[in-house]
């Protein structure tokens, strides 16, 4: 085995090991959340849930996952290598909705995303410029809706932090210099970005504009998705739920929790402390994580089905009907009697 194929294998391990560790700590968190509640308490909890609110939720899901392919569309902009927004959605939609719940999901969606879009034409460098488009697309949007939650609910985000004022102060102006930084270097610096053996290309202002508001715009939404499940049961404020679940995702990105499970949980529950809110967290689960999942796996199989149909040929081509042979013999050939 070469020194590449050790390190490959030893990096294989790690991950494997790091996502079970993950694996193990949001079961852990959702244990510890759901530990005094029985099955029929949790299903009558969902139950209670008016349809408005839970469809109002359903439609901000979907428009997360719409802003989400728009993502992707941007990032192969910022490529070179444009697609036909249907075919870049649905390499999105389905690496997305598996990603989310697998976990890790800059590798495990940018693995299904390889899949997809070098069959298409693009190669594995290609794919990665779209990947870390997309990865620094959904981490300035997390810093500037973060900026703008945390300064708005300063004095809830201390209370769920643990941490003073000045020090919340401090992260959310933090989280909105980082904004600043980020299109000013769009703006002004045309050199490659070199770290150790990497180099970074910045997109033109305008690519890092539409990943800034794109990035905000989808945890927006998935906030509103979470705010109307739990509006069915308190008075809560979206400012106030947005600010948590910024807080949640920064935990989330740290622990590659799948899904953010127990995670997620846990920062709200520590938000409505007095409040029954595990119908909501499950009906929020559902619609923004396993719905999507469900979906996806079904349109990854039949896409697979569809890509190997396609290599394979596709259908059997009718065979034409013999023809009577020609008694005239080829030239430099004997006839057959």
């Amino acid at each position: 085995m070469t020194q590449a194929e050790e390190t490959s294998t030893r990096r294989r391990r790690w991950t494997i090991i790091f996502t079970l560790l993950s694996v193990v700590l949001g079961g852990y968190l959702l244990y510890r959340t759901l530990a005094g509640y029985s099955l029929g308490q949790l299903v009558d909890s969902v139950r209670a849930l008016p349809a408005g609110r839970l469809a109002a939720a359903g439609g901000f899901a979907a428009a997360s996952y719409l802003c989400l392919t728009g993502i992707d569309w941007l990032a192969l902009r910022a490529a070179g290598k444009p697609l036909p927004y249907p075919r870049v959605a649905l390499a999105a939609f389905i690496s997305l909705s598996l990603g989310h719940s697998i976990g890790l999901a800059g590798l495990s969606s940018g693995a299904i995303r390889y899949r997809f879009y070098t069959r298409w034409g693009l190669g594995t460098a290609d794919v990665a410029k779209a990947v870390l488009f997309c990865g620094v697309t959904v981490g300035i949007g997390l810093m500037a809706l973060g900026a703008v939650a945390v300064l708005v609910e300063a004095g809830l985000v201390g209370e769920v932090t643990g941490l003073g004022r000045g020090a919340v102060l401090a992260a959310g102006l933090a989280c909105a210099g980082g904004v600043a930084l980020y299109l000013g270097l769009a703006a002004w610096w045309r050199k490659p970005l070199t770290f150790r053996r990497w180099s970074i290309e910045m997109p033109p202002l305008p690519l890092a504009a539409a990943q800034v508001g794109l990035g905000a715009v989808n945890f927006a939404l998935v906030s509103a998705c979470l705010h109307q499940v739990l509006s069915a049961v308190s008075e809560v404020g979206y400012p106030a739920v947005a600010s948590v679940f910024v807080i949640a995702n920064a935990a989330v990105l740290v622990t590659n929790v799948p899904g953010g499970v127990g995670v997620i949980e846990s920062v709200v529950v520590h938000l409505l402390p007095k409040t029954d809110v595990i119908g909501p967290l499950i009906a929020f689960r559902c619609l923004y994580f396993l719905a999507p999942l469900a979906l996806g796996l079904v349109a990854f199989a039949v896409t697979e089905a569809a890509f190997r149909w396609r290599d394979a040929g596709g259908p059997a081509k009718p065979r034409r009907p013999a023809t009577p042979r020609s008694r005239t013999a080829a030239p430099g050939r004997a006839a057959r009697s």
